[in-house]
């Protein structure tokens, strides 16, 4: 007869998310990741399996519960394109900390590049996620008047969230607020331009 967990899988997850995002894979053994679950190891292996499998289930619940974050956060702000631009803010604006441990997914990608194929698969779908979620706030702009009818929201939402890579990247490597504020600005910026008609010579 299976014994009954006495612990909430969501909530160790949860826990083994934040270990992974300040540690990455290589450096997190698996006695920081019970600990920090408050589960012994065969628990963890009866619910997760190993150390990569919970990390591939890691990597799924931060695009889950980062999106409908997202998503929420987006949805608050005081114009679409308004909305965008604050959230970029805050994440040029957000202290030293929250700047060095970056995005988890972010973090996949700059330690296992294209190395490992399910990592890869995982990278791609958070990359999808976020992009989709960008794109209708775009053709919520556009809509709104923010942005011209020609700009493509894909497009646009795919070079928003490359220029999210960068900031992260540039900010693990040291990158202060006002250099990543600056970034930010250019994004918006590239992203008014296509607002504002050419005017004939």
């Amino acid at each position: 007869m299976a014994r009954t967990k006495v612990f909430d899988p969501a909530a160790a997850l949860d826990a083994a998310v934040r270990v992974f995002w300040e540690q990455g894979y290589e450096a997190t053994s698996t006695d920081d990741l019970v600990r920090a679950m408050g589960i012994g190891r065969q628990s963890m292996y009866d619910t997760f399996g190993d150390k990569k499998q919970l990390y591939l289930a890691a990597l799924a619940r931060y695009t889950e519960t980062g999106g409908a974050a997202l998503r929420q956060r987006l949805a608050a702000g005081p114009s679409p394109l308004g909305a965008l631009e604050a959230f970029l803010g805050e994440i040029a604006g957000a202290d030293a900390a929250l700047r060095a441990r970056g995005c988890l997914s972010v973090n996949a990608v700059a330690e296992f590049g294209q190395a490992e194929p399910d990592v890869q698969a995982h990278i791609e779908r958070s990359q999808q996620v976020t992009e989709a979620i960008f794109a209708e706030q775009l053709l919520r702009a556009r809509q709104a008047g923010e942005l011209a009818p020609g700009l493509d929201p894909a497009e646009a939402a795919h070079f928003i969230h490359t220029a999210i890579r960068g900031m992260r990247i540039s900010a693990k490597a040291g990158a202060g607020a006002a250099q990543l504020g600056a970034t930010v600005d250019f994004v918006m910026a590239a992203l008014k331009a296509r607002a504002t008609p050419v005017a004939e010579v």
